[in-house]
């Protein structure tokens, strides 16, 4: 069998860090680029130059942009008082494809975790406290995940904004749209239970 050039392995290997991809993935996608390197490979490493060279954290809120402050900082139209707590830029970029909500963001950077040693200080926790007063918040919205760390999370900033004279709310948890019951676990069926509302 015909040895891999070192380059291409270290590509290889490169792209199997990436989330979803395995080795054997990294490799089908490796040999695409290659394939179609006029198509593929050179604009996408033209493009990822310039996203190493220009991509940074917003250091208001934590997206992630092109510049200090992102793009949904800058806009004034967003400044309605309502800041939605999230727990990383995937989550927001996920809140914003939904193209629901018109105000602005606060990224955690993580949840708090006692078995990974994370507390309030490693997160964006002490940030937001100071947001509260600077951008004259009205509500907050926790739209952590469902898990363990995201809920002690959310109840650990819920304590700290109890005095703040702001409205704390959280996401609907439940039954998805188009969902069926007989697929969903059993804590999902409880939360929308619990959740549920008059007709």
């Amino acid at each position: 069998m015909a040895e891999t050039p070192q380059d291409i392995e270290e590509l290889i290997g490169i792209m199997a860090r990436l989330p979803g991809l395995g080795p054997r993935s990294a490799r089908r996608a490796v040999l695409t680029l290659i394939k179609k390197r006029g198509a593929l490979m050179r604009p996408l490493a033209e493009t990822m130059a310039r996203v190493a060279e220009n991509a940074r954290e917003c250091v208001n809120c934590g997206n992630i942009g092109t510049g200090d402050l992102c793009d949904i900082c800058l806009d004034v139209g967003r400044a309605t008082g309502e800041l939605c707590v999230v727990e990383d830029v995937a989550d927001l970029w996920a809140m914003e494809r939904g193209q629901a909500f018109k105000g602005r963001y606060h990224v955690l950077g993580g949840t708090l975790s006692a078995l990974d040693d994370v507390g309030p200080e490693d997160l964006g926790i002490p940030k937001l406290r100071a947001r509260m007063a600077d951008e004259e918040i009205t509500e907050v919205i926790l739209a952590l995940n469902a898990t363990v760390d995201g809920q002690t999370t959310a109840h650990y900033i819920a304590d700290e904004l109890a005095a703040a004279s702001v409205n704390l709310s959280s996401l609907a948890q439940g039954v998805p749209i188009g969902g069926e019951l007989d697929y969903l676990d059993d804590g999902t069926i409880s939360a929308a239970l619990r959740a549920r509302k008059r007709l």
